[in-house]
């Protein structure tokens, strides 16, 4: 069983955030539950000491004396592997989360839909499945490669797509594409698809639709060697 712990300064939220895991666990029949939450950063200190602790949700905009990246600092040096996820409303703070080994961030108010999305993927990682970062530029900026739905090519920039937010950096294809996973395939000139997000495709109008309902285009040069290598991801025709 994983054991989920909970932090955040809004007893409310703590609730309904409370609620909806344990309803995702049962849905998805997730051998896990949540066994403390808390608004306070010496408790979840205290607790995080003295127990087993696998899943770690934590606001990061806590009116504490510390903030949350500074708890989960402080975190790290009494258990280095557990899951960190951070809940926040101000998404300039995810890239700075990642220095304390983040799994994911959720951006508030958090949704039934994305927060179950990450669960699943936890346990996909918890089972064994390997998690891969993309680095996109030369400020260390890093993306969990399986959130990405698509990559666009922008002129001299490059727009990494994902179901939460984009990411630009100045860079071109030929300078990531030994660094993509294997499930990424170009599509057209100016798009790289990750085929593990692929919702639906319609060969005729040539248009991909992703899992978080945006699309590309799929062009004529890439589309036999799509239709072939998609095969493996799902019943395209």
């Amino acid at each position: 069983m994983l054991n989920f712990v909970l932090c955040d300064d809004n007893i409310n939220i703590l609730d309904k955030l409370e609620k909806m895991l344990e309803n995702i666990f049962a849905k998805n029949n997730f051998d896990a539950s949540v066994i403390f939450t808390t608004n306070s950063t010496k408790d979840l200190l205290n607790f995080v000491s003295n127990n087993k602790i696998d899943v770690i949700m934590l606001d990061i905009n806590l009116k504490s004396d510390k903030t949350g990246l500074q708890l989960a600092e402080a975190i790290r040096k009494i258990n280095k592997d557990s899951y960190i996820i951070f809940t926040t409303g101000h998404l300039e703070y995810a890239m700075v989360a990642y220095k304390v080994k983040t799994f994911d961030y959720l951006a508030k108010p958090i949704t039934y839909d994305r927060l179950e999305e990450t669960i699943i993927r936890l346990f996909e990682d918890v089972n064994g499945q390997p998690k891969k970062y993309i680095k996109i530029d030369n400020k260390n900026t890093i993306i969990d490669a399986s959130e990405i739905q698509y990559i666009k090519r922008d002129g001299m920039k490059l727009l990494f797509h994902t179901s939460s937010r984009d990411y630009d950096a100045y860079s071109s294809f030929a300078k990531i594409q030994d660094s993509l996973p294997k499930n990424y395939k170009r599509c057209h000139k100016s798009y790289i698809a990750n085929l593990s997000q692929i919702k639906d495709v319609e060969p005729v109008s040539g248009i991909i639709t992703f899992k978080d309902g945006s699309n590309c285009e799929i062009g004529p040069k890439y589309k036999s060697d799509l239709m072939e290598v998609l095969k493996d991801y799902g019943d395209f025709k």
